[in-house]
C-alpha cells in the first residue's frame, strides 16, 4: 500500500475507521497520565532519513510527525517519539496532545483537527499514554524546540505498511514480544512503535487490533 496521499479522501477514510473503533482506556494505580499526537501531514524533504530523489517521488504523500528527543532530557533522551507529554491537572488528552504538538514542533492546531483516539498504552516507566490522532494536513511548517527535540522527521505512512512490519523480538524477562516498526534501515521501538502499529491497523487498514500487550525494549523500562 504505497499510494497514501495527504488529502480529504484520506482524512475521511481515517475518520470513518476511528469512529467505529471502540477504544480501551487504562486507569492503573500509580501511573502518570500522558498523551501523544499522531499527526498526519504531507511529506517534505528530510535529509536525516532519506535522500532527495525519494522525496521527489513521494511529493504529496502522507506522513506522520516523529521526533528525536533531545540528548539533554533526563528520561528517554535521543529516542524516537511522538510529540506529547504529561497531562496537566484539568486537561483532556486532546488538549495535552495539541499543547505538546505546539510546544515541541511549533505546529498550532485547533480542536477541530482532532480525528479521534486509539487505545491507552501503559509503559514500563510508569506512564499511561493516550494516543490522539490529529490532522495536520498540507503546507505545514515545523520548528523544533531545542529544549525537548533534537530533530523532527516526517515518516511516510507507506513506510509503516511494509511487509516486514512489525518486527517481534522475544526477551527473557517477558511473556510478550518487543514490538518494533522498521523505518529505512533502522527501527522504532515500543511504546512509540506499538502506537504507530495500531494506527496502521485501525486507522488505515480498518482492523480491530490491540497492542497494549506488546513489550518494550529494556532501554525503555527506565
Amino acid at each position: 500500500m504505497n499510494n497514501i496521499i495527504c488529502n480529504d479522501d484520506l482524512l475521511q477514510h481515517i475518520s470513518a475507521n476511528l469512529k467505529r473503533f471502540a477504544i480501551r482506556t487504562h486507569d492503573k494505580e500509580g501511573f502518570k497520565q500522558a498523551a501523544v499526537a499522531i499527526t498526519i501531514v504531507d511529506i517534505q524533504y528530510d535529509p536525516g532519513i532519506y535522500d532527495i530523489p525519494f522525496y521527489e517521488a513521494w511529493t504529496g504523500h502522507a506522513a506522520i510527525i516523529l521526533t528525536r528527543r533531545a540528548s539533554t532530557l533526563r528520561k528517554h533522551a535521543d529516542q524516537w517519539a511522538l510529540p506529547g507529554g504529561r497531562i496537566d491537572t484539568g486537561e483532556s488528552p486532546e488538549k495535552t496532545a495539541l499543547r505538546e504538538l505546539e510546544e515541541e514542533v511549533g505546529l498550532k492546531l485547533g480542536v477541530e483537527r482532532i480525528i479521534g483516539r486509539l487505545d491507552d498504552y501503559s509503559t514500563r516507566s510508569g506512564f499511561t499514554i493516550t494516543p490522539v490522532v490529529v490532522w495536520g494536513g498540507t503546507d505545514t511548517t515545523l520548528t523544533a524546540n531545542p529544549e525537548e527535540v533534537a530533530s523532527i522527521h516526517r515518516i511516510p505512512l507507506a513506510e509503516f505498511m511494509r511487509q516486514d512490519a512489525p518486527i517481534l523480538q522475544k526477551i527473557p524477562d517477558s511473556d510478550h514480544p518487543v514490538l518494533l516498526m522498521p523505518i529505512g534501515n533502522s527501527s522504532i521501538a515500543a511504546p512509540t512503535a506499538a502506537l504507530i502499529y495500531q494506527f496502521r491497523e485501525v486507522a488505515i487498514l480498518g482492523r480491530d487490533r490491540r497492542v497494549d500487550h506488546y513489550e518494550q525494549p529494556y532501554f525503555a523500562w527506565q
